[in-house]
């Protein structure tokens, strides 16, 4: 009999493999970035949604306030469907000019083609019959949605709707019917630019959360199993968006500060808070969560941004000399991309899976 270990090491090792760069890319632009295929049973299904809310004014630009959506679930085929691009081809130029400037240590615009990247999702794949769990998605301040498509699609492949929230004006570049939006921040917002994020953040969660039932996936969700995660940011909204909303069963913070409110004497919601041990802001972290209930959980040798695709897809990039060791270790941290990939999936998916299964 196969024993656990060999699993285990086997899993790590195929893991490993796929964080590997290939040859450069078809336009000569630097090395096809992969990322890391789902590890659960299920092909992912993917499409993408547009929400407008009219009765909300854009915080940003006025009008009413617009939403993208990627969802994610189990498929029942694939075959005749296409793995989507991670980014759109307007999307990944707008993204290789902000990278850079917002991390430091990211290649320069034209070292790499971000419009190669291919998820694991199948454009417009038809659902596999069912009550599926339903999990939703805010980004890290700045980042648009796209940045956390490894997780999802793994939370995916193991039987959950996941819906990825982009926040247009905060995320670094959003591709809507009306055109592209981009990021009004430029470095770390004040402190009243980021409580109108937050604010804004929370209410594109409730927005959502309200929508579900009229999405065309809607017959495959399951109402009574709905959780919120998020990173950085994210994190923050998705425990404020939770408060008061019996619909959400569960929530995963990945490492968002949870300062900006009072939070209520005893919210009594399953609550993962999971932070790095490398983030500069972890003594923040640890402060604004004490007195908290829920389970804690420590990433070693990680980074702020190892929750994202940024941890498989930066040291790819430091293999190939376009990231240095310094830049690597400040935004992912310096520990094997595989093992802390399997323990953000691991850690997360056990937690939604115990609380909504």
């Amino acid at each position: 009999m196969t024993s656990r270990r060999t699993l285990l090491k086997g899993t790590l090792f195929g893991s490993a493999a796929a964080l590997l760069p290939t040859a450069a890319s078809a336009s000569g632009r630097g090395p096809v970035l992969r990322l890391p295929a789902p590890a659960g049973p299920y092909p992912v299904g993917l499409r993408t949604v547009h929400l407008t809310d009219p009765a909300r004014t854009d915080p940003w630009v006025g009008g009413a306030r617009e939403l993208m959506l990627t969802v994610l679930y189990p498929a029942r085929t694939v075959r005749g469907f296409s793995r989507a691009p991670q980014l759109t081809p307007a999307e990944a130029g707008a993204f290789a000019e902000y990278a850079p400037h917002v991390h430091q240590g990211l290649p320069e615009r034209g070292a790499v083609d971000w419009g190669a990247v291919l998820t694991h999702g199948y454009a417009g794949a038809p659902p596999l019959p069912g009550r599926w769990p339903v999990l939703v998605y805010s980004p890290g301040g700045g980042d648009s949605r796209t940045l956390g498509t490894s997780l999802a699609e793994d939370l995916a492949s193991h039987g959950r709707v996941v819906v990825l929230v982009d926040h247009p004006g905060d995320a670094s570049q959003v591709e809507l019917p009306t055109g592209m939006r981009r990021t009004v921040l430029i470095g770390p917002p004040d402190p009243a630019t980021f409580r109108t994020m937050t604010d804004t953040r929370i209410a594109d969660l409730r927005c959502v959360l309200d929508r579900l039932g009229g999405l065309s996936l809607a017959p495959v969700m399951d109402p009574d199993r709905i959780g919120l995660y998020g990173h950085s940011a994210g994190g923050t909204a998705a425990v404020y968006a939770a408060r008061g909303n019996r619909r959400v069963g569960a929530v995963a913070n990945l490492e968002g500060y949870l300062d900006l409110y009072p939070m209520p004497a005893g919210f009594d919601r399953p609550l993962l808070l999971l932070r790095t041990d490398g983030f500069e802001g972890a003594a923040r972290i640890e402060s604004s969560w004490a007195g908290l209930p829920g389970r804690r959980a420590l990433l070693t040798d990680a980074n702020h941004w190892a929750f994202t695709d940024y941890g498989p897809l930066v040291p790819q990039l430091q293999a190939t000399g376009l990231v240095t060791a310094t830049a690597r270790a400040a935004l992912v941290g310096t520990g094997d991309p595989a093992v802390t990939l399997a323990g953000v999936r691991r850690r997360v998916g056990a937690f939604f899976a115990r609380h909504l299964p």
